[in-house]
């Protein structure tokens, strides 16, 4: 807990690895043993407080935000004053255990909001670059740092890719990753993420509407004390997790997911159901995609300025192996 507020900014991380052997990778990574994992986790400060997981990869909500094991690939995003990136070292460390090699890192984080609270390596942008350069093998040959800025000193996106020689250019697909981040919450919409004696994840998850945002997902919540919420969502091989931070005065929330291109109204009717379900004052829309990234970019801005929410910037870059990341920010233009 921070000094003025928990911060609710994440941290996140995805890496990528590849083996040699095919049988290596179909289990991979889900073949770690839970003493392990919690070694990494011990690490950044964080525990496991609830899982699940299906054919495809194994989901675990955090003490602080959210990890995603697949055979070949981690994702782990975490909030407060975790360290993250100390997760590096030891995951490459198993993977080499397991026959695994990293081939791809990627590094994402909004403005925090108590950045004098943040712990070493997080003090700065520029400290954890300088971090990551030292961690990320030296195969890793193909990096780039990048702050994109918006009109607000509130919300800039932070960005850091790095891949080996074979990967430098992003191989065509249909997916594309979303990164929300929400403030200033609607007061009467955010104290539903406040507990009573008796309330649960599951009637959060319920109450607020969450659960009709992709109502094929299977959601494994948790409802704080006091107040706050994570869940996770899993739905094939794809993924999606919403955290809630509800005090008023540094309110905040986050939704992310992985869609793809061929969904024709799915990343728009997401994005109505997200917005209907926090009302932000403001809010920042990441997209990262080899491909179609303006026709994504269209989607979400029909989606939510029939909601109120105006765009206010745009900004757009490419990275190494990840492709393009468009960075849009929206303020909401009426009454809430």
């Amino acid at each position: 807990m921070a000094a003025s507020g928990f911060e609710g900014f994440e941290k996140r991380l995805e890496l990528h690895f590849s083996g040699d052997d095919p049988a290596i990778e179909m289990g991979g990574f889900r073949l770690l043993d839970f003493d392990s994992l919690e070694q990494v986790l011990h690490a950044v400060q964080c525990t496991v407080v609830s899982a699940v997981s299906n054919q495809y990869f194994d989901s675990y909500v955090l003490s602080e935000s959210s990890l995603f094991v697949y055979p070949t690939k981690i994702i782990i995003k975490t909030c407060g004053t975790t360290q993250l990136l100390k997760s590096i070292r030891p995951f490459i460390h198993f993977a080499c255990q397991m026959g695994l090699i990293i081939t791809e890192c990627r590094y994402t984080r909004g403005n925090y909001i108590f950045p004098k609270a943040q712990p070493y390596p997080h003090t700065s942008f520029k400290e954890e670059i300088s971090y990551l350069q030292d961690q990320l093998p030296n195969h890793l040959c193909y990096r780039k740092a990048s702050v994109m800025p918006s009109k607000f000193t509130s919300h800039s996106w932070h960005v850091f890719c790095a891949c080996d020689k074979f990967y430098p250019i992003p191989i065509p697909n249909d997916r594309y990753t979303v990164e929300i981040c929400m403030t200033d919450l609607d007061r009467v919409l955010a104290r539903k993420f406040f507990k009573n004696r008796d309330t649960t994840g599951k009637q959060m998850t319920e109450v607020t509407g969450i659960g009709e945002i992709i109502p094929s997902a299977l959601i494994c919540e948790f409802a704080f004390d006091p107040c706050g919420y994570s869940m996770n969502g899993i739905d094939g091989d794809r993924y999606s997790t919403i955290h809630v931070t509800p005090e008023d005065g540094f309110s905040y929330a986050s939704y992310e997911c992985v869609g793809s291109i061929h969904d024709e109204d799915d990343i728009g009717r997401i994005l109505k159901k997200v917005v209907q379900v926090f009302r932000p004052g403001t809010m920042s829309v990441s997209t990262t995609c080899s491909s179609s990234s303006s026709e994504i970019c269209t989607r979400i801005i029909k989606a939510v300025e029939p909601l109120g929410m105006k765009r206010r910037s745009c900004t757009i870059d490419e990275f190494p192996a990840a492709g393009t990341v468009v960075f849009q920010t929206f303020t909401s233009t009426g009454n809430r």
